[in-house]
């Protein structure tokens, strides 16, 4: 099974890239620019997206931050297992 390093998107005008790092232990990986490969990296970003929408709901830090002009800020979120223990529970109101 694959395991994701890093997503990074790039936003170009109308198109969106997405770079998607990932360690891949099985010796029988498929050929890049097969339904199969693509299947399964599609999978991976999606995987790490949600875990990353997740992670946004808890505890996020700006740890580094470059630019005048343009910006680029550094985030660090906490894992989803964390914003699920740290995480008060909102009651919500019945009126």
């Amino acid at each position: 099974m694959a395991q994701l390093r890093r997503l990074v998107f790039v936003f170009r005008g109308e198109v969106l890239l997405v770079r998607c790092l990932y360690d891949q232990a099985d010796p029988n990986v498929p050929g890049a620019g097969t339904k199969r490969r693509t299947r399964e990296v599609s999978a991976l970003a999606r995987s790490g997206l949600e875990q990353a929408l997740e992670a946004l709901d808890g505890r996020v830090d700006v740890v580094g931050v470059s630019g005048f002009t343009q910006r680029e800020d550094i985030l660090t979120l906490a894992s989803p297992t964390e914003v699920e223990t740290t995480r008060p529970v909102k009651e919500r109101s019945t009126t």
